[in-house]
């Protein structure tokens, strides 16, 4: 989940990945991502229940027709035309309604796709549909970079298929900002002091909106996840598949739950990995999501405390100690860097925010802090930058953008105005002392928004279905581990799989023990039992 303003998980694996080519001057060298071993009970983790229980007053998303509306036939019978792309993958695109409730009227939006054809001579499965989270990650790039890290298997059995949602990457892509503003929105303070910072604040939110609905038009009242998840259908017939097979990381789960909810008969090997709670509303969901981060950084420090390279001290409670005096410092004092643009207090909580995503990010945020503790904010506004999507060059790429649409578009915003925020900073203080404040303020910007909301909390029964996996990471600082039970519970065949460490999602992230329940599940095996516990 993108913590920035925004309330969705964020992109997995995928930014991760770019993240550390992007900070590879941080250090001398690549840290090693930790946990490739894995262990496993078949109990559930100390102190959690196999299931939570969804929000009272979250209604249930019901499920679409069975039969395909004749309004919509022309849609599912277009032919693909998969072509050669980049080294091994083919490409095509496919037509879907700007608005369902109006197709054929001549508002279409083109979606792109990419593949990695089934290798080897095994028995071919189908299609496996993949997603990294966001929203507004691009599904494209995430499979082109993660198809070769499959399991053999998996790759010799399913065509590897990513489509970038509608708004996003090469979907009709959302923009907004220019390079120079969106520069100047992500170093805008978010922890108000004055009458003045918080109008600064407003300010910068409502441009943002402003520029969205300016550039995309129509489009931008029509990226809702409902919507992406029937466009996921109509590519799942176009590809020939009966059942929809799916892997969803982060935001990607929300994707996939939502799809099991409206088409749950369509449903085949669906994984939601870094489970999100639909039943949340956007406010209750910021709140859980800081305590989230909150759990990450202490973890991070006391690993910290163990090395000898950590700059914040020889215990949790001294490293939140210096972290609040740095933010303090920055908010007074913006730090120079290498790039001649001062690293603020949110650009640096945005750094630290983008090293809890994962373990692998914890030797460039203990250099980023040392850097910055010794007067450089280079290392910090490289992890910030990296966390936006800026590039050497000053662009941004999309995912902000979209993510702010969607995110939206889903829920009802959480806050109208600042005295809002206000009214709820004791709450997010209390549970998130070092992030609380700057994850409320945050929280703001659709307050703003041009465009209505078009959904609301709601559970997920998806009555019928075939079993799906959730996989929740107890020390998961985007997507809370409670989530992931409560996504789990909802589900008539939900079907739990639970990591005892830290980092956002856990399939594919060198744990044997997750990735093998996963793979063999894919395979044709059995789902994993429910509560079933891997550890490092």
């Amino acid at each position: 989940m993108r913590v920035a303003r925004t309330r969705r998980p964020a992109v997995a694996a995928a930014v991760l990945a770019a993240a550390v080519s992007l900070l590879a001057g941080c250090t001398s060298g690549h840290p090693t991502p930790s946990g490739a071993a894995g262990s496993s009970t078949d109990s559930v983790a100390s102190g959690a229940p196999a299931s939570g229980a969804p929000t009272a007053g979250a209604t249930p998303l019901e499920p679409l027709p069975v039969e395909v509306p004749a309004a919509l036939a022309p849609y599912y019978a277009q032919q693909l035309s998969w072509k050669p792309c980049d080294s091994g993958f083919e490409c095509t695109t496919f037509k879907v309604p700007l608005d369902y409730a109006h197709p054929g009227d001549g508002h279409d939006v083109q979606l792109s796709a990419v593949r990695k054809p089934a290798g080897g001579t095994g028995h071919r499965i189908g299609s496996l549909l993949l997603n990294p989270g966001g929203p507004g990650g691009s599904a494209i790039d995430y499979t082109e970079r993660i198809a070769g890290r499959y399991d053999a298997g998996v790759r010799s059995s399913f065509d590897l298929v990513g489509f970038d949602p509608r708004g996003v990457g090469r979907s009709a892509p959302i923009t907004c900002l220019t390079g120079p503003r969106m520069d100047a929105y992500t170093a805008t303070d978010l922890t108000p002091d004055d009458p003045g910072e918080t109008d600064a604040l407003v300010a910068a939110d409502k441009e943002f909106a402003a520029g969205c609905r300016a550039q995309a038009g129509d489009l931008l009242g029509h990226v809702s996840t409902v919507e992406a998840a029937r466009d996921m259908d109509v590519l799942r017939g176009l590809v020939g598949d009966r059942k929809l097979n799916y892997v969803g990381k982060s935001y990607g789960t929300f994707l996939g739950a939502t799809y099991a909810g409206l088409f749950p008969g369509k449903v085949g090997k669906v994984v939601l990995d870094g489970a999100m709670d639909p039943s949340l509303d956007a406010a209750t969901g910021n709140l859980t999501q800081a305590g989230g981060f909150e759990t990450a950084w202490t973890a991070f420090a006391e690993d910290c405390a163990k090395r000898d390279d950590c700059p914040v001290g020889r215990s949790a409670e001294e490293a939140g100690k210096k972290l609040d005096a740095l933010f303090a410092q920055l908010d007074a004092n913006p730090l120079p860097t290498e790039q001649n643009r001062p690293l603020t207090e949110a650009q640096a909580l945005t750094g630290v925010a983008e090293a809890m995503y994962a373990e692998s990010l914890w030797p460039y945020l203990r250099e980023g802090l040392t850097t910055a503790l010794a007067g450089d904010g280079s290392a910090l506004l490289k992890l910030a930058d990296s966390y936006y999507g800026r590039g050497s060059d000053g662009s941004y790429e999309n995912l902000m953008y979209a993510n702010m649409a969607v995110n939206c578009l889903d829920l009802p915003a959480p806050f109208a105005d600042p005295a809002a925020v206000t009214a709820a900073l004791p709450a997010f203080e209390k549970a998130a002392p070092h992030f609380g404040r700057d994850m409320a303020w945050m929280a703001l910007g659709c307050g703003y928004w041009p465009d209505k909301a078009t959904g609301a909390p709601h559970t997920v029964r998806a009555a019928g279905s075939d079993p799906i996996v959730v996989v929740g990471t107890t020390r998961d600082p985007a997507t809370p581990y409670a989530w992931a039970k409560s996504l789990a519970g909802q589900l008539e065949a939900g079907r739990l799989l639970t990591y005892e460490g830290d980092g956002h999602t856990a399939y594919q992230r060198q744990n044997i023990c997750i990735d093998d329940a996963i793979n063999g599940y894919l395979l044709g095996g059995e789902a994993p039992a429910n509560g079933k516990v891997c550890k490092d």
